[in-house]
């Protein structure tokens, strides 16, 4: 993105809008993050059923409207912080993942804004200790820790 690629044709190709993630896989061009994992979701057979696909859907909308903007929109943060993280707490007080015990794209994308929050905002989850160890689980994950040092 430093260089711009994410402006040049090749890229506006995929994504109209020059912003990144974006996918071409095969012909099928995919754009927005949940959009994006809930098609690798569906590709690689993890969601079965048509209960499980809403599932993912809720907690990927979920990631990316409510959280994302409760945590990091100024104007509600105060407000929607302590309601957000209270109620994923109790949900996380009861189970080790959102839905359950397996790891699942839900945990992808809620545990992607909670990670993006620590980072840009500095953001602890010492009062939630569910959600604490929650996010400490998901980064001990082979897959988290080749990605971020893919990333530095």
């Amino acid at each position: 993105m430093k260089e711009g690629e994410h402006l040049q044709p090749e890229f506006l190709a995929i994504n109209p809008f020059g912003k990144v993630p974006a996918i071409d896989d095969d012909g099928s061009i995919v754009w927005e993050s949940g959009a994006i994992l809930l098609y690798l979701a569906d590709k690689y057979a993890q969601l079965p059923t048509i209960q499980d696909r809403a599932i993912a859907a809720q907690w990927v909308l979920f990631a990316n409207s409510t959280l994302g903007t409760g945590l990091f929109s100024a104007e509600t943060r105060e407000k929607e912080t302590p309601r957000l993280l209270g109620g994923l707490n109790k949900i996380l007080e009861k189970q080790p993942y959102l839905t359950g015990d397996s790891f699942t794209v839900s945990d992808v994308a809620v545990g992607t804004i909670l990670g993006y929050a620590i980072l840009m905002l500095q953001m602890s989850y010492a009062d939630y200790p569910a959600i604490d160890a929650y996010v400490k689980r998901l980064s001990d994950r082979p897959a988290y820790k080749n990605n971020i040092l893919t990333i530095k």
